[in-house]
């Protein structure tokens, strides 16, 4: 490791295969196990949690003691480098071909930025098939450096709020500090993030988005299909949501709050938790995120990762892509410890909604139930034949500003673009069209008039 490298680590943080300690004690043996049992990693002695160097000195007497915890450990794992670089320690540890691997304190093993202690149960099950490795971890077929977008790896750097530049020359470098270049190569995971063209190296990840008119899938409205890096897929699934879900408005003195017809934390969690957990090696499939009137359902390729069953579903976390899951965990998008089928339970009870379903078999799916009081049947005491024409002639887009104006005749055009997420543009060709089929009347002056609706 040089002092470039270093100083890169330093500005990521902790994560997956990385692990500060401001001292050396002899406990840092479940931290050599843990990367051992995972995906190997990287031990700073002499920086704070916060990682801010406070320096740690290299003697051989330390160097020794090193190595003896790592010799003490069943089976016995070998340190594959030792050294001083700057004032900081640096103890390189492989991920290891004999797992499990225990010391005196038991197993462990890493995830996200937490070294976890796990029962017996834990261990013969996540390493029942330890000598396969992860699709997230094989190296990506005909991937290079000039594949991988610096616009991406800018964005992310961003997210995970890391002040620091990535060029070409300090590329590979880069992706190695995040475990997505191992022995030269770039793995699935490195493509998955960050490849400029993800359709030419997997061209089935992807995010299909439905919209469906009725409670069953033999009307779709509108559809979009997404192949990008998995962020992305993310952002134009939470866009997606939130122009097909409804809107309602509270007012409190002054101020107006426009809230969603259930929370949308609860349905992002959802979508990070498919991402993760997706099984990317099942060819030929896909994501969905399916909207009916009564319903919106995440299904995602795989079932229960192994090691998770019915009884311990939402109180332990494995994940089956460790890789994905350390950097949208960077990114801020994923809990340490895995609680988000609880999160999502949480957050539906506290709106006064059912509570999400859950099912699994090859795939996995979630299941969030809508308020009938705001599903699509219903624009301000419009029948649903009227709402149904409405939609026909003039679109999801009119339907969605058609609902704005009847909550508040009295709305303005950038109300509405707040509210609904559209641009200017699309909010007045909207309201031209509603006004030309009829649904719509302007009454008054247009400063001081009001609308008046016509379904």
């Amino acid at each position: 490791m040089t002092k470039n490298e270093l100083e890169l680590i330093l500005k990521e943080g902790e994560g997956l295969t990385v692990e500060f300690k401001e001292q050396y004690a002899s406990r840092i043996n479940k931290d050599i196990v843990a990367f051992s049992n995972t995906k190997g990693g990287i031990l700073l002695l002499g920086v704070s949690d916060d990682g801010k160097i406070v320096g740690e000195k290299l003697a051989n007497k330390l160097k020794a003691q090193i190595n003896d915890l790592a010799r003490n450990c069943e089976p016995a794992i070998s340190i594959k480098k030792v050294s001083q670089i700057g004032k900081v320690i640096s103890i390189e540890i492989e991920e290891g071909n004999e797992k499990p691997y225990s010391c005196s304190e038991g197993y462990f093993r890493r995830m996200d930025a937490v070294t976890q202690k796990m029962n017996q149960k834990e261990v013969s099950l996540i390493f029942r098939e330890a000598n396969n490795l992860s699709f997230e971890s094989l190296h990506c077929r005909d991937m290079s450096l000039n594949d991988i977008s610096l616009k991406k790896v800018r964005f992310f750097l961003k997210e995970s709020e890391t002040s620091f530049k990535v060029t070409k020359s300090n590329l590979r470098s880069f992706l190695a500090s995040l475990g997505l270049f191992q022995n030269k190569k770039i793995n699935n995971a490195g493509a998955l993030m960050l490849a400029q063209n993800i359709k030419k190296f997997i061209p089935y990840s992807e995010i299909i988005l439905l919209a469906f008119k009725g409670k069953d899938k033999r009307n779709i409205y509108d559809r979009k299909d997404v192949r990008d890096d998995l962020f992305t897929q993310l952002n134009e699934s939470i866009a997606f949501l939130k122009k097909h879900l409804n809107i309602r408005s509270e007012i409190k003195e002054f101020d107006r709050r426009d809230i969603y017809e259930m929370p949308l934390d609860a349905l992002r969690e959802a979508l990070v938790n498919a991402i993760v957990h997706r099984d990317y090696s099942m060819l030929g499939t896909s994501i969905y995120v399916e909207i009916y009137d009564d319903r919106v359902v995440i299904v995602n390729p795989g079932g229960l990762p192994s090691g998770i069953t019915k009884s311990n579903f939402g109180k332990e976390s494995i994940r089956r892509n460790l890789i994905i899951a350390d950097l949208f965990h960077r990114m801020g998008k994923v809990e340490r410890i895995g609680s988000g089928i609880r999160k999502m339970r949480d957050l539906m009870k506290n709106a006064d909604l059912k509570e999400p379903v859950f099912e699994s078999e090859n795939f996995f799916r979630a299941i969030f139930n809508r308020d009938p009081e705001y599903s699509f049947k219903k624009f301000g005491g419009a029948e649903a034949k009227g709402a149904e024409k409405l939609r026909s002639k003039c679109g999801v887009n009119a339907e969605k500003v058609f609902k704005a104006i009847c909550d508040n005749t009295f709305v303005k055009t950038y109300e509405i673009v707040d509210q609904t997420g559209f641009s200017q543009r699309t909010v007045e060709n909207c309201v031209k069209k509603l006004k030309q089929s009829g649904f719509l009347k302007r009454v008054g002056s247009p400063k001081t008039g009001h609308w008046e609706a016509l379904l």
